[in-house]
């Protein structure tokens, strides 16, 4: 089954836990991109917080792989 996950700032994304969404916190645009690169399989959609999204860039943004939301600010 495919999991939707959160990437970004713990005080941005604590909240989806509450409702079963993987957990993906990242504070530096370094932790971004390696849990970015760590993706496990089963994860089809991630919700990246602004902050997340402008450390992934422009070609993260539009992978095949992987459906991404970018959250309002």
């Amino acid at each position: 089954m495919t999991q939707i996950a959160v990437l970004g700032e713990p005080i941005r994304t604590s909240g989806y836990g509450l409702v079963g969404l993987r957990l993906l916190t990242a504070t530096t645009p370094e932790e971004v991109r390696r849990q970015w690169h760590e993706l496990p399989p089963e994860v089809g959609v991630v919700l990246l917080t602004p902050a997340a999204a402008e450390a992934l860039g422009p070609p993260s943004l539009t992978s095949a792989a992987v459906l991404t939301v970018v959250l309002p600010p």
